[in-house]
């Protein structure tokens, strides 16, 4: 075993997971809080994140996601499933020092918002029927007002909701920053992203709701096996995000 733990890839309780054919070479992982933090520690040593930062949390089960996606590791690391450990990666390593650029793209995202461009006939009238009470919810509880467009042209939303979703996005810490950004990517829209932050709607509904005009074209059209097994994936992500932000507020 000590052949594997002095590879580049295996250093003092670092995994780099970006790495192909990592071993895995401990034996036990177990939750530690840390200076007011939450840490995993593998055969009693902390993890660092690939920028060799102390991977730490706030929540204990935060930590506790990290913590069994490890245990889950066979022999050996499978990067594609361990979400909450780049998720946290990211925040500690990226995100903390790139706060305004990542509530830029937020509000750059909510722009041009998925759930405000509508199709035609029978399309338009299911996409009014999910999404515009979305909208309504996201002008009453976040103050942020959104209108809907028919086609695909840019519509400018007003600079007043832009700004009011960027300070939303700063409020957050960084965790839950990277979170928010990561489902915003997912669902093409800050107001399903903001929902599920705020618990409003869960991370299945979200991504469901934000393939309407997929659900619709295949119900014309027929289920493509390899686009329906792409959605299955983002659909399993939508859950872990919904998880990792709720794990948040424990």
């Amino acid at each position: 075993m000590s052949d594997v733990t002095h590879t580049p890839a295996v250093q003092r309780g670092y995994v780099d997971i970006s790495k192909e054919h990592v071993i895995r070479f401990w034996r036990e992982v177990d939750v530690t809080q840390r200076d007011g933090f939450w840490a995993v520690q593998l055969d009693g040593r902390a993890l660092k994140t690939p920028a060799k930062h102390a991977l730490k949390v706030p929540t204990r089960a935060a930590a506790q996601m990290i913590a069994d996606e490890w245990i889950a590791q066979d022999r050996v690391v499978d990067p594609a499933s361990m979400p909450a450990t780049r998720l946290a990666s990211t925040a500690i390593d990226h995100v903390g020092g790139a706060r305004q650029v990542v509530a830029d793209e937020i509000a750059a995202y909510a722009g041009s918002d998925a759930i405000c461009y509508l199709g035609e006939g029978a399309l338009q009238r299911r996409q009014i029927e999910e999404w515009a009470p979305w909208r309504a919810w996201a002008a009453r509880e976040l103050g942020v007002e959104l209108e809907p467009v028919v086609g695909v042209a840019h519509r400018a939303q007003s600079e007043a909701s832009l700004a009011r979703v960027k300070l939303l996005a700063l409020e957050l810490d960084d965790f839950q920053l990277t979170g928010l950004a990561a489902a915003n990517a997912l669902f093409g829209s800050a107001v399903l992203a903001l929902a599920v932050l705020k618990g409003a709607m869960g991370g299945e509904e979200a991504f469901d709701l934000s393939r309407l005009e997929d659900a619709f074209q295949q119900s014309q059209w027929g289920v493509d096996a390899e686009a329906a097994e792409r959605a299955a994936t983002m659909r399993q992500e939508a859950v872990v995000l919904e998880r990792w932000l709720r794990a948040l507020e424990e």
